[in-house]
Formats: C-alpha cells, sequence, structure tokens
C-alpha cells in the first residue's frame, strides 16, 4: 500500500482536500459507513482502475472509499 493522488479540475468543483481510504469490500465498507452515521454523497461509481463512493462523516467531513479492479 502507498499514498496517491491526483488533481480534479471538474467545473464547480469545490476545492478541497478528499482523503480517499483502500478497502478490499467496497460493499461492506459503505455499510459500515452507513452503520456509524455517514451519509452517501456520491453513490459507488466506475473509475479508471476502481470503483469508489463518497461519504460524509458525521463531523462534516467529505471522504471517499475505494476498490482496486485491477488483477
Amino acid at each position: 500500500a502507498g499514498i496517491d493522488g491526483g488533481v480534479d479540475q471538474s467545473v464547480n468543483r469545490t476545492a478541497s482536500t478528499l482523503a480517499v481510504v483502500r478497502t478490499d469490500d467496497l460493499d461492506a465498507a459503505e455499510a459500515r459507513v452507513l452503520a456509524a452515521g455517514g451519509v452517501i454523497t456520491r453513490p459507488q461509481f466506475d473509475f479508471p482502475g476502481g470503483r469508489r463512493f463518497h461519504f460524509r462523516e458525521p463531523g462534516g467531513n467529505e471522504l471517499a472509499v475505494w476498490v482496486s479492479t485491477e488483477a
């Protein structure tokens, strides 16, 4: 495991840091987020090399969880 990053230049994007956590089971991670009081802000979606979702934790911070789809 390592640290990776990127730049999102989408139109209307709010500039802020997005911490992204890797998992081996995206569905289980989503269930744990919801059980802990998190709110899904962007449902699971595919992107190059993986699949992820975004959520807001009870303190108001937005984070993402991703799983690799590469062998």
